[in-house]
């Protein structure tokens, strides 16, 4: 049964008033992911408190920076159940995990950032870690 859309709209907020597209369906996400061309920022969001507590926080501190994915785009595990399957089919060799950040490159998955790595840090450590993920892999 998916969260109570009320309950979860700021959440999705915190993302979107950052430019981050949400993918709503699973023929979205395809769109989006298979066979893209340039980098592919994927954040599964959650209602859990390290979503709140680093995740998000993180994110918005690392969109700042000045080298960013070429699309920014984002599922809700627990709501977009058929987004949110979709988008961890194309994570391969990993378990679901909810929040999490996958960096794709020309349709290849080059970077995750699962649950256990964002529960154990701080927002500001995340977003040093993402940045250095971003330098590292989108530059043109």
């Amino acid at each position: 049964m998916p969260y109570d859309e009320e309950l979860i709209a700021p959440m999705r907020r915190e993302l979107t008033k950052l430019g981050v597209q949400e993918l709503k369906t699973a023929a979205q996400v395809d769109e989006v992911l298979s066979n893209s061309e340039g980098t592919v920022f994927l954040v599964v969001n959650s209602v859990c408190g390290c979503a709140a507590g680093q995740a998000r926080p993180a994110i918005n501190l690392a969109l700042s920076h000045k080298i960013l994915p070429d699309k920014l785009v984002t599922v809700f595990a627990g709501q977009d159940l058929e987004a949110t399957t979709q988008a961890r089919s194309y994570i391969i060799g990993y378990p679901t995990s909810s929040p999490a950040m996958a960096l794709f490159k020309d349709g290849e998955l080059v970077h995750l950032l699962e649950r256990r790595h964002i529960e154990s840090n701080g927002a500001e450590a995340i977003a040093s870690h993402l940045i250095s993920v971003f330098d590292e892999h989108c530059q043109k």
